[in-house]
């Protein structure tokens, strides 16, 4: 279980760490951006984020407020440490995503995304 949350927490700053690149949009302007790229998504606008990975973001997010865990909370520590790592893998998966988008605002919002078949 340590190696999940250390994974975890490797992820995180690694975007946190993207975040301060010249010409990477910053902490503030990724979040500030979920809002928007979830619409977007939403609307069949932006292809960087398939309906999957937000169905797997939103069952990460009912996970943590379930009472149901694959490891109780009532552990003390070890309960709280899969929350724990569900939490950082969201929140990193949301911002790297969220600079993705704000990468393809940038852009001029192209409607074609780099790898996909073109018709």
């Amino acid at each position: 279980m340590d190696r999940k949350r250390s994974a975890a927490a490797g992820q995180a700053w690694q975007i946190y760490s993207e975040t301060l690149q010249p010409d990477a949009p910053g902490l503030l302007e990724r979040v500030r951006a979920v809002p928007r790229m979830l619409k977007s998504v939403l609307r069949g606008q932006y292809k960087g984020m398939s309906f999957g990975t937000l169905g797997l973001l939103v069952l990460g997010i009912v996970y943590i407020v379930s009472p149901i865990d694959a490891i109780p909370d009532v552990f003390p520590v070890v309960g709280i440490v899969d929350d724990t790592g569900m939490a950082l893998w969201l929140a990193a998966a949301l911002v790297k995503s969220a600079g993705d988008f704000v990468m393809w605002e940038r852009g001029g919002r192209p409607t074609v995304v780099v790898g996909e078949p073109v018709d």
